[in-house]
């Protein structure tokens, strides 16, 4: 599902989020639509640490794949 973004009122400032689906343990990573149309994604236990920034379509892809656990292990780990 793509979601349809005014840029204009996408702040300089991004408004982080976590997944509501967190562990308690901050196992987890914070998301924020950027100042232009990309996603910014960083660590929520190191948020000083950097931050990665992609497209809305990879961001969209890597979503979709997560969701259907193309990235499960298949060892259980």
């Amino acid at each position: 599902m793509t979601k349809s973004v005014d840029v204009a009122t996408i702040s300089a400032q991004p408004e982080w989020r976590t997944s509501s689906f967190t562990a308690s343990n901050g196992n987890c990573v914070e998301v924020a639509l950027a100042a232009v149309p990309e996603i910014s994604v960083r660590d929520t236990k190191d948020r000083l640490g950097g931050t990665t920034h992609v497209s809305p379509a990879a961001w969209s892809a890597f979503i979709m794949a997560a969701s259907t656990g193309f990235f499960d292990s298949s060892d259980g780990n």
